[in-house]
C-alpha cells in the first residue's frame, strides 16, 4: 500500500493552517468592502464547460486537465480555473435577471492541473477569484485590479508589479490575427508543435509559448496596440485614467496576452519582484472576458474577473519574510491533581467553554510539573490549579503565566471572576 501523498498536493498542518486562515480572513474583509459575494460551485464539471469556456488551443485543455468518465459514461472534468464554473452557474441560475446588477462573486477552492509540480504550484491548489458580470463599465476593470492589489498589500507584499495590456474587441483582435499570421507562417517550422497548431487556430496563444519565447520573431512580432479600432483604444485610456485616479502604478506590456482564450480588451497580471521569489514571477492574472456568457447560451453580458493562488501569496510572504502574529493564546489550562479534581475538571471545563472562553486540560495523566510545561507550551494566559484540598476548601488557585502572581478563587464564584477578569482586559 503507498501511504505517501500524491505528487503535487501537500498537507496543510494546524500550524499552517493559522496563516491560510488569517489570509482568509484578510480576503474576506476586503470582498466584503467591495461588495462581491460569494459562490461556491462544484469541485468537478461536466469537460466541455472547460472545453467550450478556457479553450481548446489552451494548455489547460490540451495538456493539464484531470477528466474522467463516471459511471454512467459522463465525461468529468476536475475544475482546473473558476471563471468558467462561475459564468456557467449565472447562466444556469440566470443571475442576469437579478434587479442588483452587475452581479459581483468571489470563490476560493481546490483547483486541479496537471503540470509539473515547483515551488508554490501544485497539482491540486486553492484559487480566489472575483468575477464582475453586467457592466461594461472601465470603471469597474479599475476596481477588479484595484481589489486585487489591495489583498496583496493587506497581506504584507512590498515588491509587486502591476503590467496590463487590451486585446481589444472582436474587430481589432481579427485584424492583429491576420497580421500575426502572416509574420509568423513563413517560418512557423521553426517552433515547436504547439505553436503550429495554434498558427491558424489561435495565433496570439504564440505570443505566451514558453518554449519558442526567446525565438526573434517573438521580439518583433505586431503589437495587438497597433490594431487596437477606436473605440478599444478609448476603452483602455479610460481604464489607464481610472488607474492613475486611484493611484495604482502600472506598466502597458503589449505582449501580455494570458494563458486563456476568453480573454478581450482589458488583461492583467501581478508579479513578485521579490528576491529569491524564483523564476515564475506571477502571483495573479485576469482580464476581461465579453462574450464568454453567451458561449455558454447566455444573453449578451459583459464580465471581468481574476484569479490567485494562495500557494503563490503565501510563497511571495516567505519571499520578503512577512511576519504574521497570530492571537490564539489559551484563556484557561486546568491542572488537576488526583482522581475527584479530574473529575471535578470535566465540568469546569465545560462551564469555562460555555462562557466563551478557549480551554483545555491534561488528558495524559501527567504529573503537576509536565501539565504545568503543557501550559506554557499552549501559550495559556491563566493555568488553574486544582487537587482534593481546593475542592474540600471549595476554591482553585489560578496562576497568572506572564505575571506569575496566583490567587486563590472560590469555585462558587469562580465564572463570574473571570468574567470580570476578561472585561476589564477587553476595556
Amino acid at each position: 500500500m503507498n501511504v505517501k501523498i500524491p505528487r503535487g498536493t501537500q498537507d496543510i498542518l494546524p500550524e499552517q493552517v493559522k496563516l491560510w486562515q488569517w489570509i482568509e480572513d484578510k480576503v474576506r474583509h476586503i470582498t466584503k468592502k467591495y461588495r462581491y459575494e460569494e459562490i461556491r460551485t462544484p469541485i468537478f464539471e461536466h469537460t466541455e464547460i472547460f472545453q467550450r469556456g478556457v479553450g481548446d488551443t489552451t494548455d489547460i485543455v490540451q495538456k493539464e486537465m484531470y477528466s474522467f468518465q463516471d459511471r454512467g459514461g459522463r465525461d468529468l472534468t476536475l475544475r482546473p480555473e473558476g471563471t468558467a464554473s462561475v459564468v456557467r452557474s449565472f447562466v444556469e441560475n440566470k443571475m442576469f435577471g437579478h434587479p442588483n446588477q452587475p452581479i459581483k462573486l468571489y470563490y476560493m477552492g481546490p483547483m486541479f492541473r496537471y503540470e509539473r509540480p515547483q515551488s508554490g504550484r501544485y497539482r491540486q491548489f486553492v484559487q480566489f477569484g472575483v468575477e464582475a458580470l453586467g457592466s461594461a463599465d472601465p470603471a469597474i476593470d479599475a476596481e477588479v485590479i484595484a481589489l486585487a492589489l489591495e489583498i496583496y498589500q493587506t497581506v504584507g507584499l512590498k515588491n509587486l508589479n502591476l503590467v496590463i495590456n487590451s486585446l481589444g474587441d472582436i474587430e481589432s483582435r481579427l485584424k492583429h490575427r491576420e497580421a500575426l499570421i502572416n509574420h509568423f507562417k513563413p517560418r512557423i517550422g521553426e517552433f515547436c508543435k504547439d505553436c503550429q497548431s495554434r498558427l491558424e487556430k489561435n495565433p496570439l496563444r504564440i505570443l505566451d509559448c514558453k518554449v519558442d519565447r526567446e525565438h526573434e520573431l517573438m521580439k518583433t512580432a505586431p503589437s495587438i496596440l497597433d490594431y487596437l479600432n477606436e473605440e478599444s483604444q478609448e476603452y483602455f485610456a479610460k481604464v489607464r485614467q481610472y488607474l492613475d485616479q486611484l493611484g495604482v502604478e502600472y506598466t502597458v506590456d503589449p505582449t501580455l496576452v494570458r494563458g486563456l482564450d476568453y480573454y478581450n480588451q482589458t488583461t492583467f497580471e501581478i508579479m513578485s519582484s521579490a528576491p529569491g521569489f524564483g523564476a515564475i514571477t506571477t502571483l495573479c492574472g485576469g482580464g476581461r472576458y465579453n462574450g464568454l456568457v453567451e458561449e455558454f447560451g447566455g444573453p449578451e453580458t459583459p464580465g471581468i474577473g481574476f484569479a490567485l493562488s494562495i500557494e503563490r501569496l503565501i510563497a511571495a510572504m516567505e519571499a520578503e519574510q512577512v511576519e504574521v502574529a497570530f492571537d490564539d493564546q489559551l484563556d484557561f489550562y486546568i491542572v488537576a491533581l488526583g482522581d475527584k479534581a479530574k473529575d471535578y475538571s470535566v465540568k469546569l471545563l465545560a462551564d469555562l467553554r460555555n462562557n466563551g472562553f478557549s480551554a483545555d486540560r491534561d488528558y495524559l495523566d501527567r504529573k503537576m510539573k509536565a501539565q504545568l510545561k503543557s501550559a506554557n507550551r499552549l501559550n495559556a494566559k491563566y493555568t488553574i490549579i486544582i487537587g482534593e484540598d481546593e475542592l474540600e476548601k471549595g476554591e482553585v488557585q489560578v496562576k497568572n503565566m506572564e505575571s506569575g502572581e496566583q490567587k486563590e478563587v472560590k469555585l462558587a464564584e469562580f465564572i463570574d471572576v473571570v468574567q470580570k477578569w476578561s472585561n476589564r482586559k477587553e476595556k
